[in-house]
């Protein structure tokens, strides 16, 4: 343009120097962009910043910003993203963030319950649809408090804890024992009935008091020679029927084989006493599974009689027997062998943890620590309970029996330790220090004389079994972190290592006399609940988790 400009100007200059009455018009620059109000002004106060730009060197000011967009329009809008800001990390506490997610579902509920207005098209008229309308609210009309001065009968002083009218006649009963009395009583089911008929009731399917049953996952439930899966198979190199402890121990170094069957979180696994070929799992998936050790490690036999999670297992001394406690508020007495279930226990609270007595001339008696505080103790011949110990400020976690099964000892939460003579509901040992956490994890040394307790504050404590029951306070195994789960711990056989899992789905292994840890390694990829180490075995291990698998390390 600006050669063609120069041209047409000389061009001129020389026809008014040949021809003096001939004058061309002067061009000067051409501007061919349309005429934009406002932009001028803004050119020539403000430069233009390129677009990564990230700092203005100049103040704008507001007159200048809240001026109204000009120019031709973006054809483009549609395709290229448009920079609308820039996204900032923004750090908010866990208990903020739960506290307003819970307003906003609660916001959505209300606005969800509202009336919802429709309108006639035809007629133009507004209505209120009748079935978004809430129902009005029943107040629950209480019973008369009674007479203070009548003792028995209709007439008898209830107080505030009459009930409600539509309760039932019994007095002292209200909203919370009717909810229990749905949960414990669910509808009747037919034990003949085929329980693979599905139900639109879910209540039907539930599992009541004599339709318990057990699945054997097999061919064949005796061998040729007649023996079942209770009979100790024949190991190279490891004597079944031989003294735990009597060999020395080492570290497992490897995973060697994952039980896989549980559809949830595995809470315990329980080894078979004397011969250990054999090891129960309770799982929150409501079943307790039989498995093999040493032939093909496969599941035998699984046990189907709780409607809810199996919070603990324990055997008897030789096997034969085992009790699954669950939240159903049941426990139950298995026969391991056959698969039956020989009684059901229940004192309408959840059980925190089941034991037999280890007396050979009391096998029939069984302890249950519960959430209501209380440990009862009950006689399997007759299904009654024949004690009660009442001294817990909190729900009971652990029963061990010491002294030559004479005491015993329990762990609750209220951070409390307290020692009891058996049969005799009276504390005779009670510890309680301010620097105590809850304990909810117990293992007996296999030397009876030491007390290992996983304590919250993500420590292992040492407690002499004597008549004082001494805290050990030069021996603390730490390093792992166990605050908020129960997570059981182990000895090994002859008493050199303690071990136990933890939140982080690690193993961990300490030398008893040092208190060193020697070893850890990650096992799970969730909490690892309980390990077990093999009775006859140098260096097996296993190990069960809430990712629903049992593991078994060498």
């Amino acid at each position: 343009m600006s050669k063609l400009l120069a041209q047409y100007n000389s061009e001129s200059e020389q026809s008014e120097n040949e021809a003096p009455s001939i004058k061309k018009p002067r061009l000067e620059g051409l501007n061919s962009a349309p005429d934009v109000p406002g932009v001028q002004s803004q050119v020539a106060l403000y430069d233009l910043h390129a677009s990564t730009s990230t700092a203005l060197v100049h103040n704008v000011p507001y007159a200048a910003l809240a001026q109204p967009v000009v120019g031709p329009a973006n054809p483009f809008t549609h395709v290229q993203a448009v920079d609308v800001g820039k996204a900032e990390e923004y750090v908010v506490d866990d208990h903020q963030f739960r506290t307003q997610m819970r307003m906003f579902h609660a916001a959505q509920v209300r606005q969800a319950q509202r009336q919802v207005v429709q309108h006639d098209i035809a007629s133009g008229v507004a209505y209120i649809d009748p079935s978004t309308v809430a129902a009005p609210a029943i107040k629950r009309k209480r019973k008369a408090l009674g007479d203070a001065a009548v003792l028995d009968g209709e007439n008898a002083y209830r107080g505030p804890w009459g009930g409600f009218d539509d309760d039932d006649d019994e007095p002292g009963r209200g909203i919370d024992a009717a909810a229990d009395d749905d949960l414990d009583a669910p509808d009747e089911i037919d034990p003949t009935s085929s329980a693979s008929v599905p139900s639109s009731n879910p209540k039907s399917r539930l599992i009541t008091p004599g339709a318990e049953t057990s699945i054997f996952h097999g061919k064949n439930e005796r061998n040729y020679i007649g023996r079942t899966y209770m009979a100790a198979p024949t190991v190279d190199g490891v004597d079944l029927f031989g003294e735990p402890g009597e060999q020395e121990c080492f570290l497992p170094k490897r995973c060697l084989f994952t039980y896989r069957g549980h559809t949830k979180g595995v809470n315990a696994i329980r080894v078979l006493p004397k011969t250990g070929h054999l090891f129960l799992s309770a799982s929150m998936d409501g079943k307790v599974k039989l498995w093999d050790v040493y032939n093909d490690r496969r599941v035998l036999r699984t046990f189907l009689g709780h409607n809810k999670g199996v919070r603990d297992i324990a055997f008897n001394n030789d096997g034969t027997q085992f009790l699954s406690a669950s939240y159903d508020r049941y426990l139950k007495l298995w026969d391991t062998e056959t698969g039956k279930c020989l009684g059901a226990f229940t004192t309408g609270k959840v059980p925190q943890c089941v034991t037999f007595n280890p007396d050979p001339d009391k096998q029939h008696i069984f302890l249950t620590g519960q959430q209501d505080k209380k440990i009862y103790q009950f006689d399997v011949r007759s299904g009654e309970i024949v004690q009660e110990y009442d001294q817990h400020l909190g729900p009971v976690n652990t029963i061990t029996f010491v002294d030559d099964n004479r005491r015993f000892v329990t762990t609750s939460d209220d951070k409390s330790l307290r020692a009891w003579e058996f049969d005799i509901p009276v504390v005779i040992k009670y510890i309680a220090e301010p620097h105590m956490h809850s304990m909810p994890a117990v293992s007996l040394s296999p030397n009876k004389k030491w007390l290992a307790c996983q304590s919250l504050d993500n420590q292992i404590m040492l407690y002499a079994v004597t008549d004082k029951f001494r805290l050990n306070r030069k021996k603390s195994f730490r390093g792992h972190l166990v605050a908020g789960y129960a997570c059981e711990l182990g000895f090994s056989p002859d008493s050199r290592f303690l071990m136990s899992g933890d939140s982080t789905g690690s193993m961990f292994y300490w030398d008893f006399k040092t208190c060193k840890l020697l070893k850890k390694h990650k096992a799970h990829d969730q909490v690892v609940m309980g390990c077990e180490w093999l009775p006859h075995e140098t260096s097996k291990v296993l190990t069960c988790s809430w990712d629903g698998t049992i593991k078994l390390w060498d």
